[in-house]
C-alpha cells in the first residue's frame, strides 16, 4: 500500500509557503519566538538528523513528554522524517501513570523536561532521555550538537504507523490507539477540505498538543494548509480573548477551535461583556458534548454558530455541523467524506430504524488497524471490519448524527476521557478502603467531574483528605475525584455488578457528614 505521507504533505507546505511565518509562540501572553515555513523545514531536519544520529529509526517509539512548545512541534515533524512513531502524554501525569505508558509504548527515547526528567529517572534510571527546558526560549536551546546534517528522510508507506494517542480504558489500563500516515493525511485533508481551511487563516491555537483535537485536527491541518498558527503556551481566558478580538495585524485570528469547557470558561470571563468578534469566520467544537443551551449561549457572545463536530483518539475526525449549510444544536452533524456509519443494536448487532437508538459503529480511511501490542482488545473492537465506538446514538431523517449517552463506562470532564477502574484502582490500594465506585456527575464548569463512592471497613473510616492526598500522588489532577462519598456498600445488581447510575443517585441523596467537597 502506497500514498501520501505527512513528511509529503509539510515539505509541500514548507516549499510553497517559505518564509511565510508558520508559528507565532506566546508564553505569558507575550511573542517568545516566531517561526517561518522554510525555518521550520530547516529545524525539523536537523532535529531529524540529530535523531538519526542517536540511532532513532522508522518504527521506534519516542515519547513526547513535553510542555506545550514549538520543540514539541519540530520535534514531532521530525520523527516523521525519520519514521518513528510519536507518542505524546501529557507532561502532568505522575510516576504512577507514566510507568505502566512507558512499559507498554517500550519506547527507545523519551523528550521530557526538568521536572518529568525527575520522574522518568525514578522509574527507569537507564532510560534515554533528551531534556528541553521549557522555561527557555526555543532558539536558546540546540538539543543536538551541531555537524553534517543532510535530510534523513525515510521511505514511508500509508500503512506504515506514525502515531500513538493513548486512550482510557473502561479496563482501566490506557489503551494505544495506532494512527497510520494514511490515517493521519485522510483526516487532516477532510478537515481541511469541510472546514475550508487555506493560507489566510490565522488559527488561535489555546489547546494541548498531546491529544487528536490540538496536534491533528488543529495543527497539523494548520501547517498543511499554509496557516499561520497563533500558538499560546496554555489556556488563560483573558488572553485568549486578548487574542481573539484583536483584528489588525500579522495575529488576527480567523479560526479558533474548543472543547465546550473553554467556551463556558471564556464566556464566564466575559461576562457582560461583547467584544466584536466578526473578523473571525469559524468556531468549532468537538471532544465532548455542546449542550443546545450552549450552542445558543455561543451565538450571543461570539456572533456565529459554532460547528460542532465529533471525533475520537482511535479515528481521527468522523462527523461534522456543516461550515456552509444547517447547523442543528445538539447533533454532531454529517458523516465526513470517506466514512461510512451504523446504528447498530448492541445486542442483536442488527442496525436499528432512523431515530432509534444504538451503537454508533464507523468504518473509513481515518481508522486505527488497531491498539497497541493489544490484540484481544483490536479485536474486541471490530466486527467484520466496523469500529465499535462504544457510544450510543441516533441519526434522524435528514442524516444527522447525535450522541446520546455511551455503553463506555469512561468520564468526560473538561475533554479529557477519564476511566474510572484507573482511578479506583488507587483509592482501592489506601489501607482503610474495601472497595470503591468512580462516576460522574453533571458539572456547569467541566461537563462532568470525578467522584468516588468509598466502603471503609466495619468500624472505621478513612478521612476524605486522605483519599484525595493519595490520589494526587498517583495521578494528575483532572482525575482527582472532586468529592468522597463514604458508604457502607456499593449497589449491585444480582450477578454482583455495581451499578453506577445508582451510586450516582447515592450523591444525589448522601447524608450531610458522609459526602465531602472539595
Amino acid at each position: 500500500m502506497t500514498g501520501e505521507t505527512l513528511t509529503d504533505c509539510f515539505d509541500r507546505s514548507f516549499s510553497t509557503w517559505g518564509d511565510k511565518t508558520a508559528v507565532t509562540f506566546f508564553r505569558d501572553g507575550r511573542v517568545e519566538t516566531q517561526i517561518s515555513y522554510s525555518d521550520l523545514a530547516g529545524d525539523s531536519i536537523r532535529f531529524a538528523s540529530g535523531f538519526r544520529d542517536m540511532g532513532v529509526g522508522k518504527g521506534d517509539r519516542v515519547i513526547l513528554y513535553l510542555e506545550k512548545s514549538l520543540s514539541f512541534v519540530v520535534s514531532y515533524l521530525a520523527l516523521q522524517r525519520v519514521g518513528a512513531i510519536a507518542v505524546p502524554l501529557n507532561p502532568g501525569f505522575k510516576e504512577t501513570e507514566m510507568e505502566y505508558l512507558m512499559a507498554d509504548a517500550d519506547a527507545s527515547l523519551i523528550l521530557c523536561g526538568p521536572d518529568q526528567e525527575k520522574t522518568i529517572r525514578h522509574i527507569d534510571p537507564g532510560m534515554r532521555i533528551l531534556t528541553v527546558d521549557p522555561d527557555r526560549p526555543y532558539q536558546d536551546q540546540d538539543p543536538f550538537p551541531v555537524g553534517p546534517v543532510g535530510d534523513p528522510r525515510v521511505d514511508l508507506e500509508a500503512d506504515d504507523p506514525g502515531l500513538i494517542i493513548y486512550t482510557s480504558g473502561t479496563t482501566g489500563d490506557p489503551k494505544g490507539a495506532v494512527l497510520t500516515q494514511g490515517n493521519l493525511v485522510h483526516d487532516a485533508r477532510n478537515v481541511i477540505d469541510i472546514w475550508e481551511i487555506t493560507a489566510s487563516d490565522v488559527l488561535c491555537h489555546a489547546l494541548p498538543l498531546f491529544h487528536v483535537h490540538g496536534l491533528c485536527f488543529a495543527l497539523q491541518t494548520a501547517l498543511m494548509s499554509g496557516v499561520h498558527v497563533v500558538m499560546l503556551d496554555r489556556f488563560v481566558p483573558k488572553t485568549v480573548i486578548d487574542h481573539l478580538a484583536r483584528k489588525g495585524g500579522d495575529h488576527a485570528c480567523s479560526v479558533f477551535m474548543a472543547v465546550p469547557q473553554m467556551y463556558a470558561k471564556l464566556m464566564a470571563w466575559l461576562g457582560e461583556r461583547r467584544p466584536d468578534f466578526s473578523h473571525i469566520r469559524l468556531w468549532t467544537s468537538g471532544s465532548a458534548p455542546l449542550l443546545v443551551e450552549d450552542f445558543a449561549r455561543i451565538k450571543e457572545f461570539f456572533g456565529k454558530e459554532p460547528v460542532e463536530r465529533e471525533g475520537m483518539s482511535e479515528t481521527g475526525m468522523n462527523f461534522s455541523n456543516p461550515y456552509r449549510g444547517v447547523r442543528k444544536p445538539g447533533t454532531i452533524g454529517l458523516p465526513l467524506p470517506g466514512l461510512e456509519a451504523r446504528i447498530v443494536d448492541p445486542e442483536t448487532l442488527e442496525d436499528v430504524a432512523p431515530g432509534e437508538e444504538g451503537e454508533l459503529w464507523l468504518k473509513g480511511p481515518s481508522i486505527t488497524p488497531g491498539y497497541w501490542r493489544k490484540p484481544r482488545e483490536t479485536a474486541e473492537a471490530f466486527v467484520d471490519g466496523w469500529f465499535r465506538s462504544g457510544d450510543l446514538g441516533k441519526v434522524d431523517e435528514d442524516g444527522y448524527y447525535y450522541i446520546t449517552d455511551r455503553l463506555k463506562h469512561i468520564i468526560i470532564s473538561g475533554g479529557e476521557n477519564i476511566s474510572p477502574k484507573e482511578i479506583q484502582g488507587v483509592i482501592n490500594q489506601l489501607p482503610g478502603v474495601v472497595e470503591s465506585a468512580v462516576v460522574g456527575l453533571p458539572d456547569e464548569e467541566w461537563g462532568e467531574k470525578v467522584v468516588a463512592a468509598v466502603v471503609p471497613p466495619a468500624g472505621t473510616r478513612v478521612t476524605a483528605d486522605a483519599v484525595k492526598a493519595h490520589c494526587r500522588v498517583h495521578l494528575h489532577d483532572w482525575k482527582c475525584p472532586k468529592e468522597i462519598l463514604f458508604v457502607d456498600h456499593l449497589p449491585r445488581n444480582t450477578m454482583g455488578k455495581v451499578l453506577n447510575e445508582a451510586v450516582k443517585e447515592l450523591f444525589s441523596r448522601g447524608e450531610k457528614g458522609q459526602r465531602d467537597e472539595g
